[in-house]
């Protein structure tokens, strides 16, 4: 396979990049990509705590993430983003753990795109998503997205734009049927419409989990720094708009369909198909299915661009064997897309929540680390140019860094109750987040000795 690397400081010269567009829309999938896989939000808490829930959460896990990001992601525009920050930072032991905790994570994050992406296309044709037919359906996903990435970051930026005008086109309709429904007062009992009362029997942690869930990710557009047009200036723009955007997008279609009067205890994962079915019929209800599967598509195809650019990162630091620097002629590194596609692939099989939870202790160890390289940034690099800077004096990063952290354990906290392989998922996710340390001492040494094999070869150099 073809591949060329680019010349020394110079990382992708002559690659076409992402504009501002492609960019909004690519972070968009990142973290979100519609009002789809909310369901178990609003059915484990009730229209009023699903909105609360979705309200207040951006301001303490999203809206301070974000600006951490900007300011970083304008400052340092490396390719490995959050890595480069951490790793310049604290130094290259803590920079390899924060990109262990980001590919660990992703083995468990990825996994859940392909799984839904067959669950909502169970409601078209269940026939055609059961046992070995929906496996071969989620490696279908992998596969495709893997191909697309193939193409380059400008590709599938590009192709996210038309790809989320599509995705979030039913839920417009369903919006507009949710509001003649409500206004003709046809269901529910608060007020014509449906209650906002939380369910009984149901555990409100799950809601909080997923809620979380669906509003992390910021950090991932960052990964693709070299790729992206003029970064110091779309990266803070892009993630504060994508972040009043995500809001908006999962505020309103809930508003809706309690104006409407459908029951909350009605939704689990899928169930805005069967919420169009009520609203606009089969026809809308078809819309769904297809929309909210390309979604899956769009948000796991764009996660790709962003994970696999962090081993190519690593290897140029020496951390990874050299195979993974290798790029094609559009800045693809094909050989960190391919060996990532085929471990995720062999994650498939989860449930859902299981992924949530061992995703969030993950990710959520992994933006404390990002927090902690803010601070230390500011205090040791104050005439670093910041084109984006957090307004305040430098005790305010330490302050926005409360909130998401204190979310983090509690994620910790909740993650004792779920189950995988014999123990808590909170004990599997510290013991995959542990594993990082002798890790590290692995891939040390095994980079010395690559670099003592290189001098035995050359040795007049």
């Amino acid at each position: 396979m073809p591949s060329s690397k680019p010349a020394a400081g110079q990382p992708n010269a002559g690659i076409r990049k992402l504009r501002l567009l492609p960019l909004l829309a690519a972070t968009y999938f990142m973290v979100s990509g519609g009002p789809y896989d909310l369901e178990d939000i609003i059915g484990f808490g009730g229209y009023g705590r699903a909105l609360w829930l979705l309200c207040l959460l951006p301001f303490f896990w999203s809206f301070p993430t974000a600006l951490m990001l900007g300011e970083l992601a304008s400052a340092v525009p490396a390719e490995g983003g959050f890595y480069a920050w951490v790793r310049r930072a604290m130094g290259p032991f803590w920079g390899f753990q924060e990109a262990w905790l980001s590919l660990s994570a992703s083995v468990f994050d990825m996994a859940i795109y392909p799984t839904t992406f067959v669950l909502y296309l169970s409601h078209l044709a269940p026939s055609l998503t059961r046992g070995h037919r929906g496996i071969l359906l989620e490696l279908a996903v992998v596969a495709a997205a893997v191909i697309w990435n193939l193409r380059g970051a400008a590709a599938v930026g590009e192709g996210s734009v038309r790809l989320w005008i599509f995705a979030i086109s039913p839920f417009l309709i369903l919006i507009v049927a949710a509001i003649f429904m409500g206004l003709r007062g046809a269901h529910g009992t608060f007020g014509g419409h449906a209650s906002f009362a939380a369910p009984e029997g149901k555990a409100f942690s799950t809601a909080i989990l997923v809620a979380m869930w669906n509003y992390m990710g910021w950090d991932n557009a960052t990964t693709i720094a070299n790729e992206v047009e003029n970064p110091q200036r779309n990266y803070p723009r892009v993630i504060l708009l994508a972040a009043v955007m995500v809001m908006l997008t999962y505020v309103v279609p809930i508003v809706a369909v309690a104006w409407a009067g459908i029951p909350a205890e009605r939704f689990s994962t899928g169930a805005w198909v069967d919420a169009a079915h009520i609203l606009g019929g089969s026809a809308l209800a078809v819309g769904v299915v297809l929309a909210g599967s390309l979604d899956d598509f769009g948000t796991f195809s764009n996660l790709t661009l962003s994970y696999t650019r962090l081993p190519h990162a690593l290897a140029e630091d020496g951390f990874l064997p050299s195979i993974f620097t290798r790029r094609l002629r559009n800045g693809s590194p094909w050989v960190s897309v391919i060996a990532c596609g085929l471990c995720w692939a062999l994650a498939l099989g989860f449930s859902f929540e299981r992924l949530i939870t061992i995703d969030l202790v993950l990710y959520g160890l992994s933006m404390i680390l990002e927090f902690v390289a803010l601070v230390l940034l500011r205090r040791n690099e104050p005439h670093l140019p910041r084109p984006f800077r957090i307004p305040g004096p430098d005790w305010v990063p330490v302050l926005l860094g409360l909130s998401p952290a204190a979310l983090t354990v509690y994620a910790l906290y909740a993650s004792r109750t779920e189950t995988v392989a014999g123990m808590s998922a909170l004990t599997f996710a510290l013991l995959i987040a542990v594993a990082g340390l002798p890790l590290y001492v692995v891939v040390k040494i095994s980079k010395q000795s690559r670099s003592n094999r290189r001098a035995d070869l050359n040795p007049e150099s």
